[in-house]
């Protein structure tokens, strides 16, 4: 695939526009969460404040996903978005005020904190689905990629940036980045040129859809009826909670039997972090990403993890963590695509905000489970026994998706196995197979005396006679025909046939010896002939 198409879907001006806002954002997003983490830190020296704040962020993606999905699809997206924006500069603001003055303390951090995730779990269902209509659909999946290539590379400037500035002059200016930051997402909306969005999916309505309306209910209903969707989903949760929380299985192996310490985590946390960027890249340069994509990227992660859990030592475990990020990331773009591709338009909304709360919960069911794990039978341990939970998952998940969908992996298999660019080498292979077995000559040429071999019966190695006697140069009459290699016995219609339910035997072996034996190849199939050496002949 062309590096052109790696970034097809910025050859449309409003996703463009979206993307380098987009960009800006996430940006400035990761450098308020370090600013948060670290004022809190600060002001508490404990570790398990940083958490609760940290919770306060995620848990109303929980609880408000699923409104924010209904709102998608029955209003319109960009009010609700430019609304959305301003009060994440508002909150920004605020969190600027308080650093800078401590006005309020910890519990206003706290409060923030919630309206944040709050505001962030209705804007982000609304958001995906704004997003999907700024490209066609053949581009969607490389849309989404290059949404993840921009995350990636967003967080790793941002963390970079921030901790640079918190360092300086302290988490204040980090919050009035982030607020000028979603003010660059207010002018990218107004810059969106409605008549070139998308709209060629808002008529792919099915009656199921009209008649469910548009309530949450109806949402999990749909849900209901989709079970390949629902498959994906339960895949990304098992991969998600026991194949994606390395913060938590990194910081166990670090701090136990690689023995790294803060530098060697810092290094595992800046490969992962360069592993999500090239999954990324080698999501946007499939030109599909499809069920098969999701199954081997799943498959390879799993076995990959238990590799990690083997790895002797820090860099060859960072080793392993680099495509283990890239597979991640290759996941996750692959079953959000599937998920927007596979389900109706008018569903859209509340189906990402089920992909939405399904990555919350498996973060938090994941994330303690893998933390005890570790403790109790060892980092080690956990890392195989999670890497081989999640190879069966996978394996199963590919099963079901395989039968849902009518076989077609197995069509595929087979089509591939029965295609020329395979079955060439197999039937060379076989013709020289035939050619070394086949006899020297066929049975009708051993009529006469004039016939003279070359070598020894036994000795047949060519798939044709050499003559070495008079009867090779015979000579004819002028104007009849040439009779080629063969006497004028062997050349009437259908001489030299074999069938392959016949066997020809020679005269016994005057000698008293068993006739030399050869297979030859036929129409038919393959005959047994018994060849009689010349001086046997009568």
């Amino acid at each position: 695939m062309a590096l052109g198409s790696t970034f097809a879907a910025l050859r449309h001006r409003n996703y463009r526009i979206w993307a380098g806002a987009g960009f800006v954002s996430v940006i400035g997003t990761w450098m308020q969460v370090l600013g948060v983490n670290w004022y809190v830190l600060e002001q508490t020296r404990s570790a398990t404040s940083v958490g609760l704040t940290v919770l306060l962020q995620a848990l109303p993606t929980l609880l408000l996903s699923v409104w924010g999905g209904a709102l998608a699809d029955r209003l319109r997206a960009k009010p609700l978005l430019i609304a959305a924006q301003a009060l994440h500069v508002l909150l920004a603001a605020g969190l600027a005020v308080v650093a800078v003055t401590g006005a309020g303390g910890l519990p206003a951090i706290y409060v923030i904190s919630l309206v944040t995730g709050a505001v962030s779990a209705i804007e982000g269902p609304v958001s995906g689905r704004w997003s999907s209509t700024l490209v066609d659909r053949e581009d969607l999946g490389n849309a989404l990629a290059l949404g993840s290539l921009t995350n990636s590379a967003g967080r790793i400037l941002g963390v970079s940036a921030g901790g640079v500035v918190v360092a300086a002059v302290g988490p204040a200016l980090l919050f009035a980045v982030n607020a000028a930051s979603f003010v660059a997402v207010i002018v990218a909306l107004f810059a969106v040129r409605e008549r070139e969005r998308d709209r060629g999916e808002d008529a792919v309505v099915t009656d199921a859809v009209v008649a469910d309306g548009g309530g949450i209910r109806a949402g999990f209903r749909y849900l209901l009826r989709q079970p390949v969707v629902l498959v994906a989903l339960g895949l990304s949760f098992v991969l998600g909670s026991l194949g994606r929380n390395y913060q938590v299985t990194m910081a166990a192996m670090i701090d136990g039997p690689l023995h790294g310490g803060a530098s060697g985590y810092g290094v595992l946390s800046t490969v992962f972090a360069v592993g999500t960027v090239l999954g990324a890249l080698v999501a946007a340069r499939r030109r599909e990403l499809g069920y098969g994509m999701l199954i081997g990227a799943g498959l390879l992660a799993s076995v990959l993890q238990i590799a990690a859990g083997l790895a002797p030592g820090t860099l060859s475990f960072a080793a392993v963590i680099l495509p283990v990020a890239a597979a991640a990331v290759i996941i996750d773009t692959t079953v959000g695509t599937r998920a927007q591709l596979d389900t109706d338009y008018a569903m859209r909304g509340r189906v990402l905000a089920a992909l939405a709360v399904t990555g919350s919960i498996s973060a938090a069911v994941g994330a303690p489970l893998l933390g005890w794990l570790s403790e109790h039978a060892g980092p080690r341990q956990t890392l195989v026994l999670a890497g081989a939970v999640t190879a069966v998952a996978t394996a199963a998940a590919g099963v079901a998706l395989d039968g849902l969908r009518e076989h077609r992996l197995r069509r595929q298999v087979t089509l591939v196995l029965a295609a020329p660019v395979v079955r060439r080498p197999a039937r060379r292979v076989a013709a020289i197979a035939t050619r070394v077995v086949q006899p020297a000559t066929r049975p009708a040429a051993l009529a006469g005396p004039a016939v003279a071999f070359a070598g020894p019966a036994v000795a047949f190695a060519g798939p044709a006679v050499a003559f070495a006697g008079p009867a090779a140069a015979t000579p004819r009459p002028a104007g009849s025909p040439s009779p080629g290699p063969y006497p004028a016995a062997m050349r009437r219609p259908g001489a030299g046939r074999l069938p392959s339910s016949r066997t020809v035997r020679a005269v016994p072996d005057c000698a008293g010896g068993a006739p030399a034996r050869s297979r030859a190849r036929s129409a038919g199939g393959t005959a047994l002939v018994e060849v009689t050496p010349p001086d046997c002949l009568p």
